[in-house]
């Protein structure tokens, strides 16, 4: 379980925020395409959109609180834009959610 910091409260809405965007695009758009079923994207849809920009917004916050550093917060801005992106970025966000210093 992510910390109660900045960066454990970005890693927790880049969960949410990929899990959205893996559901959007491998389940709501293929039915919605497939079968002609756009509920799961008129559902998905705006709830990832929300999910995007709070996670734009948390990386915003873990820059100001934290000596994140502009690389990082580049990486997780690319990372949401990309299915399972921010798994990949959570590994190593992993190790800075301690108050350590971001490289």
């Amino acid at each position: 379980m992510a910390k109660r910091t900045s960066i454990g409260w970005l890693r927790l809405i880049g969960f949410y925020e990929a899990i959205s965007f893996i559901v959007l695009v491998f389940i709501a758009m293929p039915v919605k395409y497939g079968m002609g079923q756009p509920i799961g994207v008129k559902v998905f849809g705006p709830i990832h959109g929300w999910l995007f920009v709070m996670y734009c917004i948390a990386i915003t916050i873990a820059r100001a609180k934290t000596n994140l550093s502009l690389k990082w917060c580049f990486a997780c801005f690319v990372a949401a834009l990309l299915p399972f992106g921010p798994f990949v970025v959570d590994k190593r966000l992993k190790h800075l959610d301690g108050g350590n210093e971001a490289s």
